[in-house]
């Protein structure tokens, strides 16, 4: 459990994780692979649990959110030494497909798409798409069922316009979103089929569901082809997208797979972040607080069942609320401060705000800061510009939630929230050894 997994492998694993993650659901189904694959235990939230020291579980709901914890053995500490928590998120800003999609124009076969988050619509046009999610339907014995779809294959394009017929698209170019965005699928080559009828279709041949017989609902995005990449002359950079913010839920959850026996630790990735996080899913829901309290009660000789005992439990911990940070973009650099404005490949970043958009405090900065030390590994800081807007995490979403004392840290990226964005190759595995020492560490440190 101790051993540290390198920089190569790490990375390759990550590739390949972004790699087969196209949509919140995949994400949380290959989390749940990794972590069964080393000993976690799945829950079922509908069912009793049977907790015991030194176990290892793993909770999902919906899907597409995912707890996962780790119990400190009889020999080492009681959780009323406090958990250890590391949140991330698993969805990204995308182009979510209608509820009745089918389009036809000029015997072109499009699908209308809704905007999901705070995507950058322009990197959109000319990709290579294809099309991921939840599918629910009915059963040839009329049964409800679902299950997850991905075509892997690119099965349509947003054509951008030439520049002959809008001379302004260098310098004026806007996008509605309604209009404009509608992907084209085809050349009239499935008229007369319903896009429900081509789900079912794609059911049977991607889902490993033959008996569909009747489709009911779905939850489907469009996503680039392009697999994720090491690039750069020295291979300094990773470009893929969603790394904003899979990249943060691998790294937690390798982290998790490697950390000791002596500590409750505790990794969280939810869903609906980049729409408000106000769902039963999301971190402004009460999953987090849910599986706390269950734990808490299942650990009874540990631990009581009442309330002070739970917020006796929350004084004790520590959340590390990972999301990826705004790289200093060397063609815009005046969009920075210039005091913080965090280097690609120059260690993780510590995000602070007055205003309480990020949950970071002197003390749990200063705590993240010794961590740090401990590993050997540089850190930076991150505020934004005095006369600029600030983003949000789930920081102060869970902080102000369950009261727990949190930092707000990630990787500095660029392209934050395009279809391909940009990371240091150096920076998500030297933020994994962060916290792996952060879980491994002992309670009197934490």
């Amino acid at each position: 459990m101790n051993q540290e997994t390198g920089l190569d492998d790490f990375n390759s694993g990550l590739l390949a994780f972004l790699g087969c993650s196209p949509t919140p659901y995949h994400a949380t189904a290959n989390l749940a692979s990794l972590l069964a694959a080393q000993g976690f235990q799945i829950l079922d939230e509908a069912q009793p649990w049977q907790l015991s020291p030194g176990g290892r579980y793993c909770v999902t709901r919906n899907g597409a959110s995912l707890i996962a914890f780790t119990l400190p053995s009889q020999a080492a500490n009681s959780i009323s030494g406090g958990v250890r928590m590391v949140g991330a998120h698993t969805d990204s800003p995308c182009l979510r497909v209608k509820p009745q999609p089918d389009l036809r124009k000029n015997n072109y076969v499009q699908l209308g798409v809704e905007v999901y988050g705070g995507a950058l619509f322009n990197p959109w046009f000319d990709r290579d798409l294809s099309i991921a999610g939840r599918v629910d339907f009915m059963t040839s014995a009329g049964k409800l069922d679902s299950c997850l779809i991905d075509l892997r294959r690119p099965v349509a394009v947003i054509p951008s316009l030439a520049i002959h017929l809008d001379r302004e698209a260098n310098t004026a170019r806007s996008v509605n979103p309604q209009l404009e965005l509608p992907p084209v699928l085809a050349i009239s080559g499935i008229e007369g089929a319903s896009f429900d009828e081509l789900l079912l279709t794609w059911v049977s041949e991607f889902g490993e569901r033959g008996d569909a017989s009747k489709v009911l609902s779905y939850e489907l995005s469009f996503y680039d082809t392009q697999p994720p990449a090491i690039i750069g002359l020295h291979n300094e950079f990773i470009a893929s997208a969603r790394l904003d913010n899979l990249l943060s839920c691998y790294l937690g959850a390798q982290a998790l797979c490697e950390s000791e026996d002596n500590n409750f630790n505790l990794l969280i990735c939810t869903d609906h972040e980049e729409v408000g996080s106000t769902s039963a899913s999301g971190a402004n829901g009460p999953f987090l607080r849910s599986v706390l309290e269950r734990i808490v009660a299942e650990s009874s000789e540990q631990l009581g069942k009442s309330a002070e005992d739970f917020e006796r439990l929350i004084r004790q911990s520590k959340l590390l609320s990972i999301d990826n940070a705004h790289g200093i973009h060397p063609n815009y650099m005046d969009k920075h401060d210039a005091n913080h404005g965090p280097i690609l490949n120059q260690g993780p970043v510590i995000k602070i705000n007055a205003n309480q958009r990020y949950a970071s405090s002197s003390s749990s900065v200063a705590f993240f800061k010794s961590l740090c030390l401990e590993a050997q590994v540089p850190v930076q800081t991150f505020v934004v510009r005095s006369d600029m807007g600030c983003g949000s995490t789930i920081g102060p979403i869970t902080a102000a939630g369950i009261g727990v004392e949190t930092i707000d840290i990630g990787v500095p990226t660029f392209a934050m929230h395009s279809i391909r964005e940009l990371a240091g190759s150096e920076d998500a595995h030297n933020l994994y050894r962060v916290v792996k020492r952060f879980f491994n560490a002992n309670s009197r440190d934490a």
